[in-house]
Parts: structure tokens; sequence; C-alpha cells
């Protein structure tokens, strides 16, 4: 699946909204990602261009999120909480995979302009488990695409967001829920995320502010207290440091 051939997959993903009316890029973004069957993409990408700066697009983030949630609660009995929320500098290319998260659950990314040059793929794994009669979670124990079999099986339903830029701010925002598919009992349909890091440079930046939002009974209170939220925001720190980049210190 090539979304540059596809032009109202293009439209379905890409955004640029003027003015950033939060409530409205909710809605927008809740019908693209938060999917329960597979006629939306699982996944957009909101670019905010380039003329706002880091704290404020954090925030911008917060209140999305928090907009989102309402958008949920207006179709449900439940509602979206954060599990966590974090800045981190990632310039290791991966496999298409999930991030660690209960069965629904989606990423709310925020990339931050960079001169490392990256490409980021979606691949459709609910969708491919559901064509071999499978459950996204026996769908992973079977082909996993870390292996490349399983890499393999997975490249028709995979789409390279074709307006990632480094030059701007952007939020993508990516269903990584595992469950199953029911048109009885709608559940969240997942997808896997793919980055490709074409020019590393541990001189450099490539800032991702990382959130992972997933959905929960109604009153649930936040895993990510309004303090930790307002760090979240405002912290400079940039961890970068890691299992297999043990000689990085983190940027304060």
């Amino acid at each position: 699946m090539n979304a540059d051939t596809l032009p109202w997959l293009r439209k379905s993903i890409c955004m640029r909204p003027s003015p950033l009316e939060v409530q409205s890029i909710a809605t927008d973004v809740y019908d693209r990602t938060c999917r329960t069957d597979f006629d939306a993409p699982g996944f957009c990408v909101v670019n905010v261009g380039n003329s706002i700066d880091s704290v404020a697009f954090r925030q911008l983030m917060v209140e999305l999120k928090r907009a989102m949630a309402g958008v949920h609660e207006s179709k449900t009995d439940s509602t979206l909480i954060y599990l966590s929320a974090a800045r981190f500098d990632q310039q290791e290319t991966t496999r298409p995979h999930l991030d660690g998260g209960p069965d629904e659950c989606f990423l709310m990314l925020g990339y931050e302009p960079s001169e490392v040059d990256s490409e980021l793929e979606i691949s459709d794994y609910a969708k491919c488990a559901f064509d071999l009669s499978l459950s996204p979670k026996e769908f992973m124990a079977k082909h996993n695409p870390m292996f490349q079999p399983g890499y393999e099986l997975l490249r028709p339903y995979s789409t390279r967001i074709p307006c990632f830029s480094r030059n701007d701010y952007q939020i993508i925002c990516v269903n990584n829920s595992s469950a199953p598919f029911s048109p009885d009992q709608p559940m969240w349909q997942g997808t896997l995320h793919t980055a490709t890091i074409l020019t590393p440079d541990e001189s450099k930046r490539r800032v991702i502010n990382s959130t992972m939002i997933a959905v929960a009974p109604a009153g649930t209170p936040e895993t990510i207290t309004e303090l930790q939220q307002k760090e979240f925001v405002t912290t400079s720190t940039i961890h970068r440091r890691g299992y297999d980049k043990q000689h990085l210190e983190d940027d304060t």
C-alpha cells in the first residue's frame, strides 16, 4: 500500500489545520486513529508548522488529549487516560512494532524539527491478521515482523507516511491496540509503527515527545498526574541514555 499513489489516503492521514482549533482537530484525529473497523487508517499526522515553540507544542498535545477524551466520552461509557509521558532523542532504526500497552491504547507522538532525517511507516497488522483469520495477538505470535517472513507478509499492508517533515512540529497519533476484531463488541484495531533513521548523528537531536493514552472506565484517575503533565510540558530534559547507549548523557 503506497500512500503516494492513494490521494484519498494521503488526505485522510495528512492534516495541516489552520487555525489550530483544538476541538475540531481532536474530532478529526479521533475518527482517523481510534478506529474499531478498517475503514479508517488507524493513524494520522497533524503538522502545526514551525512558528510554535517546544513548550507551546507540548501544551497543544496535552490539550488535544483532553479534547479527545471528551470525544471518546461522548461516544462510549469510558474515558481516555495517560499511561506515560516522556521526551527522548530517538535515532535508532526499528522494525514494525507495538509499544507495550493494554488492548486498547494509542500513541500521541510529538516530533520536533530536526536535522536528523528519517522516515516513518505504519503497518496495518490488525487488518492483515483479520484477513488471515487470526487475532492481532495470534498474528504477532505466529508472524512477528521483527523476523523477515513476518515482515514480508506485512509489506502489502504498510504505508510510508508521505507528509512527514523534519522541518516542522508534528503530532502523529498511532493506534497501538492489540484487541481482536468483533462487530458485536467493537474495540480499537491497532497498527504497527516503524522508524528508519536516514542520517543518525549523536551530535544532533531527533526529539520525540512521547505519550501513551488508553481506554479506561469513566472516572478512572490519571496515571500521569496534573503536576507530571505540567512537568512534561515545561521540562528541558531530553532522555538520551539507554541500554544500548550507555555512553550518552541526558540533556537537561
